[in-house]
């Protein structure tokens, strides 16, 4: 029989037990995570977030409680009336293993069907099963853990915004459909029929419309949503640390955001250096083969490009050809080399080449072409040592861009580090990546594009180029990186009305186009508006990097699948025909 909970009040947490508190009285509520019947006694671990509390049930002392507790399962939920008391035997792997607590009472305040999956830890349930089961997952110690720093995190963030002068304010969840890259989330509007809200994939027009408005310094925790493609561990709703300045250079928001960074870092005990470094775009490609560079290795790129001239008809290749010295893979096996030609394929390669650098002599294919001296240039040119192996690579023909073997290279660099260990785990390498160009090529549109948000400001020396040659622009953007992750982006932004027309013709938008898109926005420049800038940082990232997570479905408290559907809640989920008729939407089968 189920008791009710009644005047009964918790006076500790179940983890927070220890020696100091031996002779005391509490009362304990949670669920069993653990029984065992020793026929005279009874063990239970009760297990609430703070941890678990071994109780004691003495059929001599409480022979009710004893009886009672002969009920109890897993995941049942009880309240333990009882006394603290010493172990005779402590469990130094728990952190309440010095003491017990000797049952008085017992109160069943309910029962549980058999979990599909054991609520700790190392759980081998299938990803699929745990979501399904989310309410069960979040149980686990693990989960408690991770979204006890999201809000420790958090929490930190927001003291350190709010002493630096920051308001936290909101912005419309409801608002205009104005795509950014991502398709919207749209919302139909019953009282408009045919007309549609969008949910916002950023708060960027708005936060800009607060500077515009006054408020100088403005953040937001926010919910951010992106109907994008099926990706591996993209989440279509996400949070991010949203902020935006009036008055400042590139620098001002990169102390901000290094301040917030440093408190957030705190939380797991790390303490990281300001000011971060910085590197410009066109050298983290050319050194690292990437627009987000792990540094927490070496392994830097080179251009070996002339030194595979004499093969280039031979090769077929175009453009460059970039490498670099895998420290002591030269006893690498032909199927660990048959592997990481396939990584490089993937990643775009045309071709892959190899140097064994040994204390014998240099072993490699290129010798048929290259000769014996060009692969001992290459060798020197390199500063390979015995034990090295050279690796280099070219780039498909259909891949753009003049350092597209750059990028191939940097996906081996990542897969070497990968297999040689070279990645410390307790190594923090944050980064400021500047330099960006303001426009990228687009294959399908076949027109250059902007390859950040319409709003990002461009270098003053660079304007009078906006029309006659858009590759050469460079922008006031900038990425802060850690780890090899980006954490988020930002820019100094256009604040002139004149420059943010020029910069819409420039990406083939009439000023009717523009001023259907944006014409509130339009109108709002017109009005004064300050030089401005700020930044968007992942809040998932950041939290699951400082967590050691390798998923955001960890750090998130209900997360959708890699296909965009949250199991437990069964959605996205089909209507009713009434409420699509109270829309006036009809829906139209897909062929």
């Amino acid at each position: 029989m189920l008791d009710f909970l009644g005047d009964l009040k918790r006076t500790h947490r179940c983890g927070d037990l220890r020696a100091a508190d031996a002779g005391t009285d509490v009362v304990l509520m949670g669920w069993v995570h653990r029984r065992r019947d020793h026929g005279q006694v009874i063990f239970i671990d009760l297990r609430d977030r703070a941890g678990l509390a071994q109780i004691v049930f003495n059929r001599d002392s409480a022979p009710q409680a004893h009886a009672k507790a002969e009920e109890l399962r897993t995941e049942f939920v009880a309240a333990i009336e009882g006394k603290v008391i010493r172990r005779e035997k402590p469990n130094a792997d728990l952190p309440t293993g010095e003491v017990e607590v000797l049952a008085t009472r017992l109160h069943l305040l309910n029962t549980a069907k058999t979990p599909p999956f054991v609520v700790e830890d190392d759980t081998t349930a299938a990803e699929e099963t745990r979501l399904r089961y989310r309410y069960l997952d979040l149980r686990r110690p693990r989960e408690h853990r991770n979204l006890k720093l999201r809000h420790q995190v958090i929490l930190e963030i927001r003291k350190t915004l709010d002493a630096l002068g920051f308001y936290e304010i909101e912005t419309p969840m409801l608002t205009r459909s104005t795509p950014e890259g991502a398709r919207d989330y749209l919302v139909p509007s019953r009282i408009y029929p045919g007309q549609f809200y969008a949910l916002p994939q950023s708060p960027q027009i708005f936060k800009q419309i607060l500077m515009i408005g006054g408020l100088d310094r403005y953040f937001q925790i926010v919910r951010c949503f992106r109907d994008e493609d099926l990706r591996a561990d993209r989440q279509p709703e996400f949070t991010q640390l949203d902020l935006e300045m009036s008055f400042v250079r590139p620098d001002d928001v990169f102390d901000v955001i290094e301040r917030a960074m440093q408190a957030a870092f705190a939380v797991i005990g790390v303490k990281i250096a300001r000011p971060f470094r910085h590197m410009l775009y066109k050298d983290a490609i050319r050194r690292y083969g990437s627009d987000k560079p792990d540094l927490r290795f070496g392994m830097e790129l080179s251009d070996f490009t002339t030194h595979f001239e004499p093969a280039r008809a031979t090769f077929g290749f175009e453009g460059s050809i970039f490498g670099l010295v895998a420290p002591g893979a030269a006893a690498w096996s032909r199927k660990q080399l048959d592997e990481m030609t396939e990584r490089g394929k993937a990643a775009g390669a045309r071709g892959v080449y190899t140097v064994k650098v040994t204390a014998e002599g240099n072993s490699s294919p290129l010798e048929k072409t290259l000769g014996a001296e060009g692969v001992k240039k290459l060798v020197e040119a390199a500063g390979a040592k015995p034990g090295d192996m050279i690796v280099a690579a070219s780039a498909r023909e259909q891949i753009k861009g003049t350092e597209a073997a750059a990028l191939v290279a940097g996906q081996l660099r990542l897969f070497l580090a990968d297999k040689l260990s070279l990645v410390p785990k307790d190594r923090w390498e944050l980064l400021w990546l500047t330099g960006f160009p303001l426009f990228e090529w687009s294959e399908t549109d076949k027109q250059w594009v902007s390859a950040q948000h319409p709003f990002t400001g461009i270098v003053e020396e660079d304007l009078d180029k906006l029309e006659s040659a858009p590759w050469e622009v460079r922008s006031k953007g900038y990425d802060l990186v850690l780890n090899g992750t980006e954490l988020g982006s930002g820019s100094v932004r256009i604040h002139r009305q004149d420059i943010q027309a020029r910069l819409f013709r420039a990406l083939g938008l009439t000023d009717e186009q523009a001023k259907q898109r944006f014409g509130f926005f339009l109108e709002a420049l017109s009005y004064g508006t300050p030089p401005h800038g700020g930044i968007a940082l992942g809040l998932d990232r950041v939290v699951m990097l400082l967590a050691g997570e390798k998923s955001l479905r960890e750090v998130i408290a209900f997360p959708k699948t890699a296909k965009a559907q949250d199991l437990m809640a069964e959605s996205p989920s089909s209507v009713p025909p009434e409420q699509l008729d109270d829309l006036g939407i009809v829906l139209k089968p897909r062929e």
